[in-house]
């Protein structure tokens, strides 16, 4: 078995959370495979209304990684995703309520991936993570938010702990960035992924180039 078929058959396997480091060079293909087998267990239909919501604002350096992702997918030419939350128009706390009727209203039985940053362990920071289930946006700056999305996705952009808020305005935009590059491209990289499965269902593999 060849390294990245390995990989693939831990992420395959593996149906709890997953964490990546963006210093990983295998980083966007392990997000791909992860992402991928997530929706494919869960029977997601690819013609189905999946929704990207990215949680955040771009008024605070730390809390605009949902938004950079957003933005960076809203500028693909896609109609895999149905984006919410960008730089231009982002979903935080103060219509994050509204922004989920409007969801539930506009489609019938829409997939929800939830997109946000957080904060962490610092042995975690720069770290990806992908779960089931809701997200519980603004925890780490104690804002009581409903619970949102049937896939999460996570970016440990700074330290938790104390002053949560401070931490975030602090945060530095460069890790901030790479981070939402690989959340992005793994996003792009399980478009083509999960399309190409769905039109050829028959067991296969990432390509071994490019990423």
């Amino acid at each position: 078995m060849t390294a990245v078929n390995k990989l693939k058959t831990a992420v395959n396997n593996n149906i709890g959370k997953t964490t990546i480091h963006v210093e990983d060079t295998m980083a966007v293909r392990k997000f791909a495979w992860d992402l991928t087998s997530r929706l494919q267990r869960l029977g997601v239909d690819p013609k189905g209304p999946k929704i990207l919501l990215c949680i955040g604002t771009d008024r605070s350096t730390g809390d605009c990684l949902g938004p950079l992702v957003g933005s960076k997918i809203n500028s693909e030419n896609q109609n895999f995703f149905i984006v919410y939350g960008t730089l231009e128009q982002p979903v935080h706390a103060s219509n994050l309520q509204e922004k989920l009727e409007e969801i539930y209203q506009r489609y019938r039985d829409p997939f929800i991936i939830a997109i946000d940053a957080c904060l962490g362990r610092i042995e975690n920071v720069g770290c990806v993570n992908l779960g089931d289930g809701s997200l519980q946006p603004g925890a780490g700056v104690n804002k009581n938010l409903p619970p949102v999305g049937q896939i999460h996705i996570t970016g440990i952009v700074n330290i938790g702990g104390f002053m949560e808020y401070l931490v975030l305005q602090n945060t530095r935009l460069n890790l901030v960035m790479r981070l939402a590059d690989v959340i992005a491209s793994g996003l792009k990289m399980t478009i083509q992924e999960y399309e190409k499965q769905s039109l050829h269902p028959s067991p296969g593999s990432l390509s071994n180039t490019g990423g």
